[in-house]
């Protein structure tokens, strides 16, 4: 089915929805919006946003300038895996901020071997005890058309905030609501969903995932500062008279971030820093 038949099938109100929201978030007139969404190949103009760190490895640095050089279709496939709720976002995430070995002597960031699993277990979580985040199907549906990561972002933005606030609880609270999420959901009528919790259902009661939650922490921070073109961990700043990486971001319930915690160079102790 072509792509313009498979706009056609979305209702109108769909279509008015998602051109507003590219037109909020590009700066351009609605008109030129709708020209975007309804061209068969949209290029659309790049967004601003912070640079992922890349550490001094240039190997990684080849990896990300090749990756913006990604062809339009291949864009659209990321975005459409990024939608995908719990298990396709989480992957998403995961490819798109892989590990990183920070400087400072502070080790990695964005790291676990579990990081996927976890991301996916707290967005399974998400949609059990409020689903009333969830965009609607049809938004979701326009946004991955964009090939544009930040306006899959943008629609899923609440989720994602409320995934990440889950890894504000204490731990001994944070596993029993995951626990009881996946429970619930391997009776879900919705195939898609019953498979997903059952496998994460497995994954919680054999493996140990302790060791991924600083990364996927780090990932949800990484996606919610670009909207705000804050600095995602693994960041250099200036402290004193020497430097420190960003290792994580402060969030209230809503709006930008309410504060950066840092290392310093040297030293082991954790220090929060006001935004911006």
């Amino acid at each position: 089915m072509s792509g313009v038949r498979d706009r056609q099938a979305v209702p109108d109100r769909a279509r008015k929805r998602a051109i507003r929201a590219l037109a909020a978030e590009l700066g351009v007139a609605y008109s030129v919006a709708a020209r975007l969404l309804t061209a068969e190949k949209p290029v659309l103009p790049a967004p601003r946003r912070p640079a992922f760190p890349i550490g001094e490895d240039e190997h990684r640095a080849w990896m990300f300038a090749a990756r913006e050089q990604r062809t339009f279709r291949a864009r659209v496939s990321d975005t459409q895996l990024a939608t995908g709720l719990p298990l396709g976002r989480a992957a998403h995430l995961t490819r798109r901020f892989p590990p990183l070995r920070a400087t400072g002597g502070i080790g990695a960031l964005y790291h676990g071997d579990g990081r996927e699993t976890v991301l996916a277990m707290l967005y399974a979580t998400v949609v059990h005890e409020t689903p009333s985040l969830l965009p609607p199907a049809d938004e979701l549906a326009w946004a991955a058309e964009l090939g544009e990561e930040t306006a899959v972002d943008v629609t899923c933005a609440a989720v994602d905030r409320a995934a990440r606030h889950l890894l504000d609880e204490e731990r001994w609270r944070l596993w029993p609501r995951i626990d009881a999420a996946l429970t619930a959901g391997e009776s879900r009528p919705d195939r898609q969903v019953r498979d997903a919790a059952i496998t994460l259902g497995r994954e919680l009661r054999s493996t140990s995932l302790r060791g991924s939650l600083d990364g996927a922490r780090q990932t949800l921070d990484a996606v919610l500062v670009e909207v705000f073109e804050a600095l995602p961990p693994g960041s250099r700043v200036p402290a004193g008279s020497g430097s420190a990486t960003v290792v994580g971001v402060r969030w209230g319930q809503a709006g930008p971030p309410t504060g950066y915690q840092v290392r310093v160079d040297g030293e082991t102790a954790t220090t929060v820093l006001p935004y911006p």
